[in-house]
């Protein structure tokens, strides 16, 4: 593929010293915690309860699926009431939940019970990393740092996931089994109200409902954007799929506390792959790029099954995480081409979901495997769910035609960077 990498845009130096980033920037990190943490520390924490992946799968679903149905909602409020008034409720809801949880896995309260307290805990996840991209908006506005803080944006969100998994396995491995979703909570809750009480970075609610009257076409009724769901479902599978069979292989060989490091080394390769992408000015088209960077991801993630040693599924793993971040990159890009601007940010949002649920279905549906078949059975889900995909993405590829204008490209999820058609 042709390329050129761009060597001109201002550094991470740079815009980590404007003004005021820090204050926004530190516990924004913190409260964005839950969607890498939140998964896993239950996995752990139900199976140990109940000896059951497939009970900890479903349990770990019931979250994910209530975190893609109420995201785009909680998107809506910050827009329309302001950041501060949806972030506080919603902390406290979620600290409240997730100790509820905790409380009733440590009880052994029957499973319907884990459901019921399951639903608030993931509907009530704060959505962060929209909400500081936002507030980056604020204070670079046509600033040329605003792509760099594009490309920051796409590796702090990796980030996230090579921390996340290694803490919660190290808490609930070497301290208690609860302590992941504790800290999960706690993180939460103080990230949370420190991210909420930065007023001075905070978007005016004026300029976002002005914003959300230029347009109202819903993201949905664009045959493109139902399309890119199909496919960001896949790749929810494999996170998903990931996180509960590396937890089973690392039980099954004694190393319990080896999970958190496999996970970091699928994570590791998902940021460093996000980084690179980053940086190209790509002059292959989109629709290309997704087709040959999801190829490339179902060809990988349909090897995890057979890998019998540490090495080669930390190396396997390793792949289908450089695989990834590229992957819903140039899906983010789509949308920016596809998608009128009133709506950008619904269809963010519904991508953003869509992982949520493929990965609700793929925790559960890997743990039954791993309950009822041999130890790594739920690696057959990612290579399913990225199967699928590709063959819905491959037979409706001319969905995802765009109009030759002048567009944006993302340089990070969720980014916009004005560039020239070729």
């Amino acid at each position: 593929m042709a390329s050129t990498v761009t060597s001109s845009r201002p550094g991470y130096g740079q815009l980590l010293r404007t003004r005021g980033a820090w204050t926004f920037l530190l516990p924004g990190f913190a409260a964005r915690q839950p969607f890498a943490m939140l998964t896993l520390s239950l996995v752990l924490l139900v199976q140990h309860t109940t000896g059951s992946y497939g009970a900890a799968g479903a349990v770990a679903a019931v979250t994910g699926v209530s975190m893609a149905v109420f995201a785009p909602y909680s998107g809506r409020l910050a827009d329309r009431y302001g950041q501060r008034a949806v972030l506080i409720p919603g902390v406290l809801a979620h600290t409240l939940a997730g100790l509820s949880l905790t409380a009733l896995a440590l009880t052994h309260a029957p499973l319907w019970a884990l459901f019921v307290a399951a639903v608030p805990t993931g509907a009530s996840v704060p959505q962060i990393g929209p909400m500081v991209r936002a507030r980056w908006g604020v204070k670079l506005q046509d600033s040329p740092l605003i792509t760099t803080a594009a490309a920051f944006e796409s590796v702090t969100d990796e980030l996230t996931f090579v921390f996340g998994p290694l803490l919660a396995t190290a808490l609930c491995t070497a301290v208690h089994p609860a302590a992941g979703l504790l800290t999960e909570a706690s993180l939460t809750l103080l990230g949370g109200l420190l991210f909420a009480a930065q007023k001075s970075t905070q978007p005016t609610v004026a300029a976002a409902e002005g914003h959300a009257r230029v347009e109202h076409t819903s993201a949905l009724r664009v045959p493109g954007v139902r399309v890119l769901i199909v496919t960001f479902l896949g790749i929810g599978s494999v996170f998903g799929g990931m996180q509960v069979s590396l937890a089973a292989f690392s039980a099954s060989i004694g190393e319990p506390g080896l999970n958190g490091v496999l996970y970091g080394v699928f994570a590791a390769g998902n940021m460093l792959s996000g980084l690179v992408c980053g940086a190209i000015a790509w002059k292959v088209a989109p629709q290309r790029r997704l087709l040959v960077g999801y190829g490339a991801l179902a060809l990988t993630a349909s090897g995890l099954w057979a890998a019998h040693s540490v090495l080669v599924l930390a190396g396997l793993g390793l792949l289908v995480g450089m695989c990834i971040a590229p992957t819903l990159i140039t899906g983010y890009t789509l949308v920016e081409n596809l998608v009128p601007a009133g709506a950008r940010t619904e269809a963010f949002t519904w991508l953003t979901g869509a992982v949520a649920l493929g990965q609700a279905a793929a925790v559960t549906i890997a743990g039954q495997l791993e309950d009822r078949f041999w130890g790594g059975a739920g690696f057959l889900v990612p290579m399913g769910g990225t199967l699928l995909a590709l063959v819905t993405l491959v037979a409706l590829r001319s969905r995802l035609a765009t109009r030759p204008r002048g567009r944006t490209v993302a340089r990070g999820v969720g980014h916009r960077v004005p560039v020239a058609v070729d």
